[in-house]
């Protein structure tokens, strides 16, 4: 079965060792031999600006995307998603995909003009903040849970006119309500859970679950062990699976995805410690739900999702 993964941090390891190879790195979760291991088709690439590494800026985002274009596609690794004419491509298989997502809009440094800049470059995600307060919006573990600024309504304006897609995974409650009033344009969580199931502050409560599907957007599920399972014990394969349910229950089945934020953490769950053991959790869902449901939900919904708002080749909004 397929695979698409909506959520990754490979990028920042791979800038933070320029002698990382991406084909099989033996310290990165996410590499070319695993991707072709787990049937991953499509993996998304978040630019993720660590502040242990100074202030984040424009200059930073750019170092992870030439990382990308040079080390992973033009070594001849991974095709690169831009177009929505592409996923067409994808569905006959026999290639492995790429895209691009910024986690974060610190490094645009208030600049509106460089979401215009990512986007003719190829980012076609934007997560307005990581967990914290920057100059667009409150983040989810800022504990003031303040909403956006000035300049972040403009941020999402700026995004729908031109095209950029919208990741509200890490944005504050107050945040994640502006930003889906103001938006024009389908949003995704690339990688949050249920709140109900797990209360964490980056895990979403229910309202907010049925208002992504609301505005047609999709909920990645993800593999982060203490937004699965509160407490000190092991987590399972098995304990994704109430996210799984709390989301189809709420409306979600077509609008489920995954999300897993490999190379982001440094504990896995059990039997999900990378990106070949996605076939071992299509046999366990396959345990539980149809070939249909999962099917979508391993890449179906994502697929779907991708052709229906990735821009036309050659038809750049201005």
């Amino acid at each position: 079965m397929r695979v698409v993964d909506f959520h990754c941090d490979a990028l920042s390891k791979m800038w933070q060792n320029p002698q990382a190879s991406f084909v099989d790195a033996p310290d990165m979760d996410v590499t070319l031999k695993r991707m072709e291991e787990g049937s991953l088709d499509l993996q998304v690439f978040a630019v993720f600006l660590s502040e242990q590494y100074g202030k984040p800026s424009m200059e930073r985002i750019l170092a992870q995307i030439e990382v990308f274009r040079d080390r992973i596609h033009r070594a001849g690794h991974l095709e690169w998603l831009q177009w929505k004419e592409q996923v067409y491509n994808i569905r006959q298989g026999g290639k492995q995909w790429g895209l691009l997502s910024l986690e974060g809009a610190d490094g645009l440094e208030g600049q509106l003009f460089y979401v215009d800049v990512l986007y003719k470059l190829g980012v076609r995600f934007l997560g307005v903040t990581w967990n914290y307060a920057n100059w667009a919006a409150d983040g989810a573990m800022e504990k003031r849970n303040g909403g956006l600024t000035r300049r972040g309504r403009e941020l999402v304006k700026r995004c729908n006119e031109i095209g950029m897609l919208l990741d509200v995974s890490h944005l504050s409650r107050a945040s994640f309500w502006e930003l889906t009033e103001l938006t024009q344009a389908p949003i995704i969580a690339s990688h949050s859970n249920a709140d109900s199931v797990c209360p964490h502050p980056r895990n979403l409560a229910d309202d907010q679950i049925r208002a992504v599907i609301a505005l047609n957007g999709l909920v990645g599920v993800t593999f982060v062990p203490w937004f699965i399972k509160n407490g000190t014990g092991l987590v399972k394969m098995e304990d994704v699976l109430p996210h799984i349910e709390k989301i189809c229950e709420l409306g979600g089945e077509a609008h489920l995805m995954f999300g897993s934020d490999f190379d982001g953490i440094d504990e896995w769950v059990r039997g999900l410690e990378h990106p070949g053991a996605y076939p071992d959790l299509a046999e366990l869902l396959l345990k539980h739900y149809s070939a249909s449901q999962v099917e979508g939900w391993m890449s179906g919904n994502a697929l779907r999702f991708l052709e229906a708002n990735l821009p036309a080749m050659h038809s750049e909004k201005s």
